[in-house]
């Protein structure tokens, strides 16, 4: 590429990543939290969090919920990307930091699409005596647990989005186009376009972003 066609493309591609981590903090936001309560469990940030580091007693684990004695960690599916060989490990030490704050660690995946990733992620929890619940598997659980009518409420309001998604997904990238202008963007696909206000923040106005840890603060009663 000529410099000129390489900026562009790097300013787009850290735009889009920007955009693509803040969604992610969101979608934890959105439905961790309510699977948590219609579990019957608590969400915890590191700060308030009786999973502590084995390492490292004095410092916590962020934990999706707690549930009497079982420690879940939740998602809507394993992707075969690290994001960085650090934070897979932090991945992969959780059931131990779980097994040694004497909790049992759980692991529930959504999506039952398989990769090493998965497998890997699974063979931690079952040496550290934990439970695995992938797809089906993963739901039948969460309904188990929640009891009758938070079992409904999950199923229309969790699992019936999240497979409308997934099903929906194409099988090929489809056409994309991305306009930025001075107070607006543009994002053109799936036979739709829609615009959005730009909005600049002075730097001294702007907060520390949130993240997923920090759950307690999002949800009420905590």
């Amino acid at each position: 590429m000529k410099p000129h066609a390489l900026v562009t493309f790097l300013l787009w591609r850290k735009w889009i990543f920007d955009v693509d981590n803040r969604a992610g903090q969101e979608t934890g936001y959105l439905f961790e939290p309510i699977i948590a309560h219609s579990i019957g469990g608590v969400p915890f940030s590191s700060r308030k969090s009786p999973i502590r580091r084995r390492d490292d007693g004095r410092k916590g684990r962020q934990v999706d919920c707690v549930r009497d004695n079982h420690a879940y960690e939740i998602k809507i599916r394993v992707t075969i990307a690290a994001s960085g060989q650090g934070r897979w490990r932090e991945e992969l030490d959780f059931p131990v930091d779980c097994r040694v704050s004497g909790y049992t660690p759980v692991l529930v995946v959504l999506d039952p699409a398989d990769n090493p990733k998965l497998q890997d992620l699974i063979r931690a929890f079952e040496r550290e005596n934990g439970e695995v619940y992938v797809g089906d598997g993963a739901w039948a659980h969460l309904e188990s647990v929640a009891g009758k009518t938070m079992a409904l409420f999950l199923e229309r309001y969790v699992r019936a989005p999240i497979d409308w998604v997934l099903k929906d997904c194409p099988k090929q990238l489809p056409d994309l186009m991305l306009a930025m202008r001075e107070d607006t963007v543009t994002v053109s696909g799936g036979g739709e376009t829609y615009s959005f206000p730009r909005a600049a923040v002075p730097a001294s106005e702007e907060s520390e972003v949130l993240m997923p840890e920090d759950i307690e603060e999002e949800s009420p009663g905590i």
